[in-house]
């Protein structure tokens, strides 16, 4: 199998191996090189694929054993939890082959074609130097856990931790194929030595470390994490680097106590949501269910000024609440509505524009990946999180209304033809099936049929046979690469869910959470301040490191904080998502707009002026939620 375009997912040409984002790196013709890699590949993605196959009909037998049959699976969570974590770090090795790990390329991206290649060798060599430092503890970590039985199936734990050292070692077996694979070797000595000597540094110096106290937090939490961030590697590698670091070379924790927090970050048994909604968001774009839902806002909003406008801010809304990926999202929804836009005389800069804001504008519509993650490592319910997450996405969907309004009051109309009333409701006839999934999911949840983690399999259900016996659009030869697609996205994710929540325990050890506590708690202005902060902090925190791994390492030391000085965790959790979906999609930084770009084949430059309109709007949005607690929690 041929490398593949990260955007287009199409097979990249054979001389070109595409970094992380797309960026192009020339190979050289080694076609032993390149038979091992295809190979390898194919051997870890179908496991991959397999894995997420048998995680949604071993969650789905368990609710239907126990809503229909009365009969509970006692094993079905754990087997499910075992798979799981063999699916996130396939997955991951996944990912790593074809460049999908995410990374914060602003800086790399503005270096020249010489230098950018470097900086690629480097990002690959140091998630090398990262996946060689912990090999052997991972390794540990596994053969501790033989001594522990699984209390279901009675097995040994070790059949589950042994993914994380067979992970590692497939990933560090691609790592270097791909650096054998560079045509510069210069560039690769280069990138080597240069990772070797920074190692080597922070190795000699290790016993002047010991004596550094918490200054050693801003030295490794801040200055390596930083600079590797900066620096193009991927985020969950270098999150790694630094905690790893801090740990070997200022502490004396024992380096397999990093691994067992990894694995409780990755296994947490809520986060197998992520791959399951992935799937299905993928399902609703192949199954023809989110063209029905545009088809039938578009039939009934054509003739308003700035009609489509209101249909794609509408669309973006119910198809967040089917899919819970905001990549999938933009994806159904675009090529549906762009071409048409475009004819009504749109321009693609505020087309673009108004895709990323809704894409900021729906983080919080259930069942988000980031509610999801904030239930898992704060405790908050999930349940509590989808039904207080509804109302936000409205107030804000609202202020940006009031911005196409402004925008399209002059519009001409009077070539765009009216949809007859009796199209309207035949649109809305074949639509009702996909308009009715995401209340179909929500009702589950909330009557019981199935937690949070299990609902997504009755979505997938539900999308399957929509699809086959309603929509009768269901290609069987895409579901394989849909499988691969979903293990790779959700191991990347949970990749950077594992290393971030090791960082977050090392800064809790080290008393970083108490200090940040004294001086949050401490702010001047009680619980409206410590809320204005939390704001500003988190647009900055989701243009840098996106929104999972900001909520992973951050969430378990505010969301205390925020509970003390009387803020509802609900409330304070819509006001942390929003605010970080503002910055996701916020250009310069935010990663989401450039996604939006690419989904809508938009140039990035065409998209910053009209966005600045959205983005205070959705600010304006978000001081709103802030300042009254009923918008989240007066459905509680």
């Amino acid at each position: 199998m041929s490398s593949l375009d990260p955007i287009t997912g199409d097979p990249a040409d054979d001389r070109t191996l595409y970094g992380e984002h797309g960026v192009p790196v020339a190979l050289a013709e080694r076609p032993l090189l390149k038979n091992i890699d295809t190979v390898l590949g194919l051997l870890v993605e179908i496991p991959a694929a397999l894995l997420v196959l048998a995680d949604i009909v071993v969650l789905f037998c368990g609710v239907f054993a126990r809503f229909v049959l009365h009969s509970p699976l006692v094993w079905s969570d754990e087997l499910a939890s075992i798979l799981f974590l063999w699916m996130a770090m396939l997955g991951s090795v996944v990912a790593f082959r074809r460049g999908e790990h995410m990374r914060m390329t602003a800086l790399v991206s503005k270096v020249s074609p010489t230098n950018r290649a470097l900086l690629d060798a480097v990002a690959i060599s140091a998630s090398l130097a990262f996946l060689i430092m912990i090999a052997w503890p991972s390794l540990e970590y596994a053969m501790d856990e033989l001594a522990i039985t699984t209390p279901a199936l009675e097995i040994t734990n070790a059949w589950r931790a042994a993914a994380l050292p067979v992970g590692v070692a497939l990933m560090m077996a691609f790592a270097a194929i791909r650096l054998l694979r560079i045509a510069d070797r210069k560039q690769v000595v280069r990138a080597i030595l240069i990772v070797a000597a920074i190692v080597a540094v922070f190795w000699l110096a290790e016993p002047l470390f010991q004596d550094l106290g918490r200054l050693n937090l801003l030295i490794f939490f801040v200055g390596v994490v930083a600079c590797s961030v900066f620096a193009g590697i991927p985020i969950a590698f270098a999150f790694g680097l630094g905690t790893f670091s801090y740990l070997a070379l200022s502490t004396s924790t024992p380096l397999p106590v990093m691994v067992g927090r990894m694995d409780d970050g990755m296994s947490h048994l809520i986060l197998l949501s992520v791959p399951l909604f992935v799937f299905l968001g993928l399902l609703i774009e192949m199954t023809g269910m989110a063209r029905a839902m545009v088809a039938f806002l578009a039939g009934m909003l054509g003739r308003v000024r700035g009609g489509l406008s209101y249909v794609l801010i509408g669309a973006m809304y119910l198809v967040s609440g089917i899919s819970g990926s905001k990549a999938a999202d933009m994806a159904a929804v675009a090529p549906a509505l762009f071409p048409e836009m475009k004819k009504r005389g749109a321009k693609e800069g505020d087309l673009v524009a108004l895709l990323s804001a809704t894409g900021a504008q729906t983080e919080t519509v259930p069942p988000s990946l980031v509610l999801i993650t904030i239930g898992s490592v704060t405790g908050v319910s999930i349940a509590a999180l989808f039904t207080g997450g509804l109302l936000p996405a409205v107030v804000l969907g609202i202020t940006l209304c009031m911005v196409v309004w402004f925008r399209y009051r002059h519009e001409d109309l009077s070539g765009v033809e009216r949809t007859p009333p009796l199209k309207v409701l035949r649109l809305f006839i074949i639509a009702f099936p996909a308009l009715a999934l995401p209340f179909v999911i929500r009702a589950a949840v909330v009557n019981g049929v199935a937690t949070a983690t299990e609902v997504s399999t009755i979505g997938i259900v539900y999308a399957i046979v929509a699809g086959i016996v309603v929509y009768r659009q269901f290609d069987w030869k895409r579901l394989g690469p849909m499988l691969v697609n979903t293990a790779s996205l959700s191991g990347a994710i949970l990749m950077i869910i594992g290393t971030a929540t090791a960082m977050a325990w090392g800064l809790t050890q080290s008393g970083f959470s108490r200090l940040l506590a004294e001086v949050m708690g401490g702010l001047p202005g009680g619980a409206p301040m410590f809320m204005a902060v939390s704001v500003v902090a988190f647009i900055v925190l989701g243009s840098v490191l996106e929104g999972i791994p900001a909520i992973v390492l951050f969430g378990p030391l505010l969301f205390p904080i925020a509970r003390q000085l009387g803020i509802n965790d609900v409330h304070y959790a819509m006001v942390v998502v929003l605010s970080m979906g503002l910055g996701l999609f916020a250009p310069p930084l935010g990663v989401g707009y450039y996604a939006a770009c690419a989904i809508g084949h938009v140039n990035p430059d065409v998209g910053i002026r009209p966005i600045v309109g959205y983005m205070i709007a959705l600010l304006i949005g978000v001081i709103i939620v802030a300042a009254v607690p009923w918008i989240s929690i007066g459905f509680l």
